[in-house]
C-alpha cells in the first residue's frame, strides 16, 4: 500500500490518495483545489477507482464535483450524514453510494473497512486498510475533532474507546495534521487516556 498526502486550504485538510502496486487508487477526503489533486494522480499514474468521504464537513468535500466530472469514479458516504445542515455542507454534498458499519471495499489489491465512529457527526467513519486507519476528524495526532458541529461528545468518547481498542498498531491517518500510531495515542493522547473521566 502507497500513501500520498496532499495538505489542501485554508483549513489544511489531509487529503490521502491510497493505492497498491499496480496503480488502482481510491481518494481520501478531497476537500479542496481539485487540479492539484488531478495533477498528482497524473504525475503518479494512477488509476481512481473511488473516492471515499470521512464525513459531510465542507472542507472535506469541496473538491468532490469536479473531481467526479473528470474521474467518473463512484463516491462513497455514510448516509448519516446526509442530514448535516447546509452551513456545515455549503451545498457541497454530493455523492453516489453509501457505505455502512462493517461494509469492505476492494480497490484492487486493497481492502477498506468501514468503522462507523460518530462524534464528530453522526456519519463520520474510519477506514481501516492493512496496517493504516484513516481517521478523518475522529482522531488526531495528541487530540480529537470537536463535537459542536452536528456530533455529540458523549458519541466520541465511545468512537474513541472503540478506535484505540483495535489491537493492531496501526498507523493513524488523521483528517488534519500529523500522522501517528495507535501505541503513540494510546499513550499520549489526554483524549484517550482521560476517557473514563467522561
Amino acid at each position: 500500500m502507497k500513501i500520498q498526502t496532499l495538505v489542501l486550504g485554508d483549513y489544511q485538510v489531509n487529503c490521502y490518495l491510497v493505492s497498491d502496486d499496480e496503480g488502482n487508487a481510491v481518494i481520501i477526503d478531497p476537500g479542496y483545489e481539485p487540479d492539484r489533486i488531478l495533477l498528482r494522480i497524473r504525475d503518479l499514474n494512477l488509476k481512481v477507482q473511488a473516492i471515499f468521504l470521512t464525513h459531510g464537513h465542507f472542507d472535506h468535500i469541496g473538491a468532490v464535483k469536479p473531481l467526479y466530472e473528470a474521474l467518473h469514479c463512484p463516491i462513497y458516504l455514510n448516509p448519516k450524514d446526509v442530514t448535516l445542515p447546509p452551513y456545515l455542507t455549503q451545498g457541497l454534498l454530493h455523492y453516489t453510494d453509501e457505505y455502512e458499519e462493517g461494509d469492505r471495499i476492494s480497490i484492487g489489491k486493497l481492502s477498506f473497512t468501514v468503522l462507523e465512529t460518530p462524534g464528530h457527526t453522526r456519519g463520520s467513519v474510519c477506514l481501516l486498510c492493512e496496517d493504516a486507519i484513516f481517521t478523518g476528524d475522529t482522531l488526531f495526532a495528541g487530540s480529537c475533532g470537536r463535537t459542536d458541529l452536528g456530533g455529540s461528545w458523549f458519541d466520541m468518547v465511545h468512537s474513541l474507546n472503540r478506535v484505540v481498542a483495535l489491537k493492531e498498531d496501526l498507523r493513524v491517518f488523521p483528517g488534519h495534521g500529523p500522522a501517528s500510531s495507535l501505541a503513540i495515542e494510546r499513550r499520549e493522547n489526554p483524549y484517550v487516556t482521560q476517557r473514563s473521566l467522561t
